[in-house]
């Protein structure tokens, strides 16, 4: 009896030591894990980038009460670069600009019965740009020969190219043959949906009436 209280003894010590080797283990690894922590550098946390959107990228949207709002006109094709000046436009020659009075004169007189328009001879004389205006309301999109019938009523057929709305092939010969130069200006009259009658004043008459 006396061997079994002894032996029970003997093992309840046994686990109240193994106990206290357990919490000073349990304690210096504590103590280890505290100090190590300590001794390490604080990592700043970086923050988690935003993923890119689309729509970073697009232009940012104007409100509507700005949106209706007209846009600022650019002033940057009447400065020459680099001096700041604004371009001088070219100055009208008092003969070219006495034949476009006198066109316009005549361009008035023939009323709205039938569309008409003024042109300018320009300095090239292979081909001739109608008004973008006149060439959207009154002739067709497509590519066709028109008829331009000048004061003598000879007959020129001329072809006319609607995505540059001018007069090409053909218009070189009415030019000639009429002796049109640089200045003169002329009057086209649609008479017909593809005929012209065509008036010249010439730049040349400022000099023939004492000018």
């Amino acid at each position: 009896m006396a061997d079994a209280n002894s032996y029970e003894e003997q093992r309840r010590r046994q686990v109240e030591e193994n106990k206290r080797k357990l919490e000073e283990l349990r304690l210096h690894h504590l103590s280890a894990a505290v100090r190590e922590a300590a001794a390490k550098p604080k990592l700043q946390k970086r923050k988690a980038s935003k993923p890119r959107d689309a729509a970073d990228d697009a232009p940012p949207r104007r409100s509507g009460r700005i949106a209706t709002l007209p846009e600022q006109p650019d002033y940057r094709d009447n400065v020459k670069l680099g001096t700041g000046k604004p371009r001088q436009q070219k100055e009208v020659k008092p003969d070219h600009a006495y034949a476009i009075a006198k066109a316009e004169e005549l361009r008035d007189e023939l009323g709205s019965d039938y569309p008409t328009f003024v042109k300018t001879m320009p300095q090239s004389l292979t081909s001739l740009y109608i008004p973008a205006q006149f060439s959207m309301e009154h002739l067709p999109d497509r590519g066709m020969k028109l008829v331009l019938v000048d004061e003598e009523e000879e007959e020129f057929k001329v072809q006319y190219r609607p995505h540059s709305s001018s007069l090409v092939t053909g218009w070189s010969e009415f030019v000639m043959d009429n002796e049109l130069v640089e200045g003169d200006c002329l009057v086209f009259q649609l008479i017909r949906r593809a005929l012209f009658k065509v008036f010249i004043f010439r730049a040349s008459s400022y000099y023939e009436n004492d000018h």
